[in-house]
């Protein structure tokens, strides 16, 4: 139902919910709203911008037990001004919208999220390493140089040249981030005086200029596991960039980038490939060498095998990345007509062929069935 100009709309519907909804679907009803009119996505829509200022007001009373039980038993009436307050000009008694933004979103418009100094923990690393097939199938252990900053052996991670402590930064006041307006909505970003610690060495070291973190490359041995496909990302704790003047580190990920096999594809963890086979093993059997991930392994053509016919072979797959059993691999065999014939070889296929007739083949013949039916 259309609001009545002038008068609010209920909270719930605004946000599209039932009155019972739980804290955590309130929670992701506001998010989906929010995303949706988000002035980022929707730039000089003012409409959109009414409607993300509503959601905002809503998730804000609603979010809070004590105000959502006055809301559910006065209504509007029962919020004061918080109910007809700006959520961006501080109606909403002193609560940042930004700080529940920061809470639901992290720092998906930039935001940073929550109250206080930001972490000293280190940045996370990210690094691609190309494997081949078979090292994906069965896992590896290869040694990687890794770009990674590592503590100062100076100051000891802290930054300072001298034993004088931090001194809180006077840019952010030791918040770690500033905040300024852009548009209607308040923006946080890291302090850039301060790097987001919330403090400033007085007496820098010399060699790393108070980072805490000097240049460094490390060759790290990575654990790629069996059954990892492409696009897989190993978390290895720890092994990313130390923390600002003595904080933790960040973790390493590698993202597995798997070549391509000039004869194996891989569907989930079943392996496929292609065999050729001459006419003549097609029409009387034979036993063919297959590859395959283990080596060569013999396998039966039976009499008669049509072009495109797939075969499987049992456990010949791809180990599961958890459970370490094994796929299947699939062979489909293609029978190559022979070519560059004798004047002896034409002359018994000539034969062969006279001797079968043209009808004697099953698909031929219902082929030619099919065609007397229709024209005949």
């Amino acid at each position: 139902m259309p609001a009545v100009s002038g008068q609010k709309r209920d909270y719930y519907e605004v946000l599209g919910v039932q009155k019972n909804v739980s804290a955590q679907d309130l929670k992701s009803a506001f998010r989906k709203v929010a995303l949706q009119y988000h002035p980022d996505r929707n730039p000089g829509n003012h409409e959109a911008e009414e409607k993300f200022k509503e959601a905002s007001e809503a998730y804000e009373i609603l979010s809070d037990p004590e105000r959502r039980g006055r809301y559910d038993r006065f209504g509007h009436a029962g919020v004061g001004g918080a109910a007809g307050g700006d959520p961006f000009g501080g109606g909403f008694q002193g609560v940042n919208i930004n700080d529940i933004f920061g809470e639901i979103f992290g720092d998906i418009f930039g935001g940073r999220g929550g109250r206080g100094r930001v972490s000293n923990r280190g940045a996370d690393l990210r690094f691609n390493l190309e494997i081949s097939f078979e090292e994906a199938a069965f896992g590896c252990r290869p040694k990687v140089p890794i770009p990674r900053p590592k503590k100062c052996d100076t100051c000891s991670g802290t930054g300072s040249k001298s034993a004088a402590a931090p001194k809180t930064c006077g840019t952010c006041g030791g918040a770690g981030e500033v905040r300024f307006t852009q548009g209607f909505f308040a923006v946080s970003r890291p302090c850039t005086e301060c790097g987001g610690t919330g403090a400033v060495v007085p007496d820098p070291c010399g060699k790393c200029r108070g980072s805490g973190k000097v240049p460094n490359e490390e060759v790290i041995e990575v654990n790629i596991p069996a059954g990892v496909d492409n696009g897989t990302r190993v978390r290895l704790t720890g092994l990313g960039e130390p923390g600002d003047r003595g904080g933790p580190a960040g973790d390493l990920y590698v993202t597995v980038i798997v070549r391509e096999h000039p004869l194996f594809q891989r569907e989930d963890y079943d392996v496929f490939c292609e065999v050729p086979i001459s006419f003549t093993q097609a029409a009387l059997g034979a036993k063919i060498d297959v590859p395959t991930l283990d080596g060569k392994v013999k396998m039966t053509i039976p009499e008669g095998a049509q072009s495109g016919k797939v075969f499987r072979l049992k456990g010949k797959g791809i180990p599961h990345l958890h459970s370490g059993q094994r796929g299947d691999q699939h062979v489909r065999v293609i029978v190559e007509t022979p070519t560059g014939l004798t004047a002896k070889q034409r002359e018994l296929l000539e034969k062969f062929a006279e001797s079968s007739g043209e009808e004697a083949h099953p698909q031929s013949k219902n082929f030619f069935e099919k065609v007397r039916e229709l024209f005949g």
